[in-house]
């Protein structure tokens, strides 16, 4: 196996043309997202979009554990440990990088093709949002748990989660809860149910395909065809089934309010109590970040999302909540963070109006050009 960061395949198709193929490839890593894994895969899709013998592109994780487990977070670390309240020029690089990888996956030319399968966290949900054909297999484990660490559902996620049924999206954000494929189907992140035992089917297909027809139909009908026979596979959601309580748990007049509603619910469920848990044990914060934001961008373009997501993960890799976060649950792994605030409440309108004060002059943004 080669070490490269990212192996990169065409695969030719019985009729002449190509399927771009692209496999993260740090399984011991659970394929963390690393800025060597963005700049690798940034030109190369670019490429495939701008070459006519290419006629989809496919993305997965090497080993069966993870697609993409989220971003390397202990280079962010070691960076914001080195620039203390900042300026950071590698967390700046990083989200541009992944951000700008990102909005190219969400509007890109052809068919995208993700395989969703195992851990699909953070950074790798990133990827995976904008593609536009989302595999999501029996054993995908989905989240955005950023509240666990001191930040908030970046990577687009200011996007995709303010556009899921009611208010999933807040209470999703906020708990950090674990999702699978058929919570992702029915939230909007996954299009389509395929055991994994079945990718080399779909693979075999993709290549046997007659690509003279329209590529979003050829894609559409394979993946129809294999999804057919895994739909037995398919578990319950416990996002369906909760919706009418996730609904009334995140109706509240303020913050503190809703946080005591989640936090405080009497439940048997173990996906509820999980996601209850979690949120407590998160940064407040964090909470007051996660709730402003997705508030703030909720009529934004898909561009504007990124550059307002760009200013506040900068400003977040500077505040030292973030950095704290990361270092009790990976660092020293205490799981014991000293919050800058001891509950929501608490949080002070300055310190969190600081989180948004914008870091460039208007023309000056590093992704006014999406």
């Amino acid at each position: 196996m080669s070490d490269a960061p990212v192996i990169f395949e065409e695969l030719a198709t019985q009729d002449g043309h190509l399927i771009g193929v692209a496999t993260l490839n740090a399984p011991k890593a659970l394929n963390a997202l690393s800025l060597e894994m963005i700049e690798a895969m940034y030109p190369q899709f670019l490429a495939w979009q701008q070459n006519d013998q290419v006629k989809a592109v496919w993305l997965q994780g090497s080993g069966d554990k993870a697609f993409c487990a989220g971003g390397d977070i202990v280079q962010l670390y070691n960076s914001m440990v080195e620039h203390p309240g900042g300026p950071n020029p590698y967390a700046e690089k990083f989200f541009t990088d992944e951000y700008r990888l990102d909005h190219l996956i969400h509007t890109y030319n052809k068919p995208f093709i993700l395989w969703g399968n195992g851990i699909v966290m953070g950074g790798g949900l990133g990827l995976m949002a904008g593609a536009s054909h989302r595999v999501v297999t029996e054993s995908a484990r989905i989240a955005m748990p950023e509240i666990t660490i001191g930040l908030y559902p970046d990577v687009g996620g200011s996007y995709f989660l303010n556009r899921m049924p009611g208010r999933t999206g807040l209470f999703l954000g906020l708990t950090g809860a674990n999702i699978n494929a058929a919570d992702a189907l029915f939230v909007g992140l996954g299009d389509r149910f395929v055991t994994h035992d079945r990718r080399e089917a779909t693979f075999n297909a993709l290549k046997a395909a007659d690509w003279s027809a329209d590529a979003e139909t050829v894609v559409n009908q394979i993946l129809r065809q294999q999804e057919s026979q895994s739909l037995e596979a398919l578990p319950a959601s416990p996002v369906r089934d909760h919706f009418d309580l996730i609904q009334q748990l995140t109706d509240a007049d303020d913050m503190a309010g809703l946080v005591k509603q989640i936090t405080s619910m009497k439940t048997e469920d173990k996906w509820l109590s999980r996601a209850a848990a979690t949120l407590a044990a998160g940064s407040p914060t964090a909470m007051q970040l996660i709730v402003r934001q997705l508030q703030e961008t909720c009529q934004m373009s898909l561009a504007e999302v990124f550059r307002s997501e760009l200013n506040l993960s900068v400003q977040a890799a500077c505040k030292g909540e973030f950095a704290e976060g990361i270092r009790a649950l990976l660092i020293d792994k205490d799981r014991e963070p000293k919050w800058h605030s001891s509950d929501v409440a608490a949080v002070e309108a300055e310190w969190l109006d600081s989180f948004f004060e914008p870091l460039w002059h208007k023309g000056q943004h590093p992704l006014n050009d999406l």
